[in-house]
């Protein structure tokens, strides 16, 4: 059956919550295997509208997730926003501390804040700084490479501040 926009994209959301899903083609799988006519590219296109994020998992494997603000699916464009926005991604201790455009860092934050992202104790964010507190250093470490992936930013952005 070729599916309408909402059953096919509600489809997706029910699939990546009920299996650990690491690549569109296995999302493209799953979906052909529940009888929905579907291809890549608009399933690329879901994921983005729907904001759904691959994140990494204790077990060092990744999956896609839904993002979730009070229960529901953030948007697309905050993610894209987000994207956008990101300068620089430094570590100092166990802080991770994301510079963006001027004006971005609410939303940025807000953003980041909706992905529940495992190790984000908190943050703050100003008018283009973010800082967010992790436990460890370690963990900061993990954050920015995290935040760097979910940016899609250069990994050669930014530095590691020195260590006092």
């Amino acid at each position: 059956m070729k599916p309408d926009k909402n059953q096919r994209q509600s489809r997706i959301i029910r699939l990546i919550k009920d299996h650990v899903v690491e690549t569109q083609e296995e999302l493209v799988r799953l979906l052909i295997e529940s009888d929905m006519e579907v291809t890549q590219a608009t399933v690329s296109r879901d994921i983005m509208e729907l904001g759904i994020i691959k994140v990494m998992t204790g077990e060092g494997q990744k999956r896609y997730v839904l993002m979730d603000r009070s229960g529901e699916g953030a948007s697309g464009r905050q993610l894209n926003a987000f994207r956008d926005s990101v300068v620089s991604i430094d570590v100092a201790q166990n802080f991770v501390i994301i510079k963006t455009l001027p004006g971005m860092a609410p939303g940025s934050a807000a953003a980041l804040d909706s992905m529940h992202l495992q190790d984000l104790m908190g943050s703050l964010a100003g008018d283009d700084t973010i800082f967010i507190a992790t436990h460890t250093n370690q963990h900061a470490e993990q954050m920015r490479e995290r935040l760097i992936e979910i940016s899609q930013a250069d990994p050669m952005m930014g530095r590691k501040l020195p260590k006092n």
